[in-house]
């Protein structure tokens, strides 16, 4: 089984990409979690995809999520909602609308997050469902990370220190994973 996990966040400290490597060492056997990020994908622009096209960048995403099996999309929440990069990258991965469903129609889709502040992410991961629904996704509600203070159970390198936070992704993986294979037979 193959699962992408995408980090809504550029920043290169980012707790999000931090949860999904973590993530990634905590699947069950027979499972692959492979970390994609949003990096170089320009802002979304009618005119340019007119002239030449969606971006390289963008289709070789695109691709991946369509291979997948799943996919674990690692929310920041900016200012109550959902980051403009990140959702910028799904909007082009929605074009042309025609391909759309290459990449997302009933594709399982699962949302964690973390947060230096102290609410977690729920706004941003509530914020996704409506684009989730609009794509034609399946979302996973079985389990929920929505993780606040990140920075006392993340460090400066990366690394998840606390425990509990290493059993919460290990078992919402595990959660994830029955979901697809009781839903597409994986």
């Amino acid at each position: 089984m193959k699962i992408i996990g995408i980090s809504g966040s550029l920043r290169k400290g980012s707790f999000n990409t931090a949860l999904l490597r973590e993530m990634s060492r905590l699947v069950p056997d027979g499972v692959e979690l492979r970390v994609e990020t949003v990096h170089g994908i320009p802002l979304y622009d009618g005119d340019a995809e007119d002239a030449t096209g969606v971006p390289l960048v963008v289709e070789k995403l695109k691709q991946a999520f369509a291979e997948a099996d799943g996919l674990i999309l690692a929310t920041p929440e900016y200012n109550s909602s959902i980051p403009g990069v990140f959702k910028n990258a799904i909007d082009w991965m929605s074009r042309p609308p025609a391909r759309t469903q290459i990449a997302f129609w009933n594709k399982p889709v699962g949302l964690i997050g973390a947060t230096p502040g102290v609410f977690g992410t729920n706004l941003s991961q509530s914020a996704w469902l409506p684009v989730l629904h609009s794509l034609g996704t399946r979302p996973w509600f079985g389990g929920r990370i929505q993780f606040p203070r990140a920075g006392q159970s993340i460090d400066a390198a990366g690394t998840v220190t606390d425990e509990a936070l290493r059993d919460q992704l290990r078992l919402y993986i595990k959660g994830f994973t029955d979901f697809i294979r009781a839903t597409s037979g994986k």
